[in-house]
C-alpha cells in the first residue's frame, strides 16, 4: 500500500500517493489539464500553481510538473496571466538601450520591491534581469533569465504593470541575433537540411520501429 497525504485541490479533500508532484496528483484525483501544459504537448509555464500548507500563513507560487505533493497542501493552479506582448521585427531593430524605452517603457517605474524575484517559479533573479534590461545589458539579461518559462507569476505580483517574460525574450532574441558569436557549424547543418542530405536517413529512420530507434540512439556515436 502506498503512502498517502491528504491534498486540498481547490477546496476539495483528495488523499494520492506521497510520491506525486501536484500535477500527477491533480490527474489522480480525476483532473484533466485542459490548459496544454509543456509535458502534455502544450506549453511550458502553463502550470502556474499556488499553495499553502495548513497552519503556514505562506502562500506559495511554484510549477505544479516540478513540486511534490505535501500533507495538508491547500492547491489552486493560477488562470493565464495577461502579458504585455509588443509587436516588433527583429530584422528592424537593434540592441540599443532606446529599443526597451520605445517597447517596454514600464520597466524603467520599477520600484524595486523584488516581488517579481520572490514569486519566481524558477527562482531567477527577475529584479537584477530587468535591471540590466534598463541599462541596455542584453546579454547579462539573456543570461540571468534563460531559464524563464513565461508562466507570468512574476509579472502577476508587479505593482508596475511590467511584463518580466517578455522583456526578457526581447532581450534573449536581440543577444542571439547580434550579440552573441555566430555558429558557423549551425548555419552550415541548416543549409544541408534544407538542401535535402537528410531525407533519405529521416525516411528510413520512420519506417524503423520504436525500439530500434532506442538502439540506435543510445549506442549513437557522440562527437566530442
Amino acid at each position: 500500500m502506498e503512502n498517502t497525504v491528504n491534498i486540498f485541490l481547490f477546496g476539495k479533500k483528495y488523499s494520492v500517493p506521497d510520491n506525486l508532484t501536484i500535477m500527477r496528483a491533480m490527474e489522480y484525483a480525476g483532473y484533466q489539464l485542459k490548459r496544454g501544459c509543456g509535458c502534455r504537448n502544450g506549453f511550458c509555464g502553463a502550470c502556474a500553481t499556488i499553495y499553502r500548507i495548513a497552519g503556514d500563513r505562506e502562500l506559495k507560487a511554484c510549477l505544479a510538473c516540478q513540486t511534490k505533493v505535501e500533507d495538508n497542501m491547500y492547491i489552486a493552479t493560477l488562470p493565464f496571466f495577461p502579458l504585455v506582448k509588443q509587436v516588433y521585427d527583429i530584422e528592424k531593430i537593434g540592441p540599443t538601450e532606446q529599443i526597451m524605452m520605445q517597447l517596454y517603457p514600464e520597466i524603467y517605474a520599477c520600484i524595486g520591491c523584488n516581488a517579481c524575484t520572490k514569486a519566481c517559479t524558477q527562482e531567477l533573479n527577475v529584479m537584477q534581469y530587468i535591471a540590466y534590461a534598463q541599462r541596455g545589458e542584453y546579454e547579462k539579461c539573456a543570461e540571468e533569465s534563460f531559464d524563464c518559462v513565461m508562466c507570468g507569476v512574476c509579472s502577476s505580483r508587479c505593482p508596475a504593470g511590467i511584463s518580466h517574460p517578455q522583456v526578457a525574450m526581447l532581450a534573449r532574441r536581440l543577444n542571439g541575433k547580434y550579440i552573441a558569436p555566430k555558429c558557423e557549424h549551425l548555419e552550415k547543418r541548416v543549409e544541408e537540411i534544407n538542401e535535402g542530405t537528410f531525407n533519405k536517413l529521416i525516411e528510413d529512420l520512420l519506417g524503423k520501429p520504436i525500439d530500434e530507434i532506442k538502439e540506435l540512439y543510445n549506442n549513437r556515436e557522440i562527437e566530442k
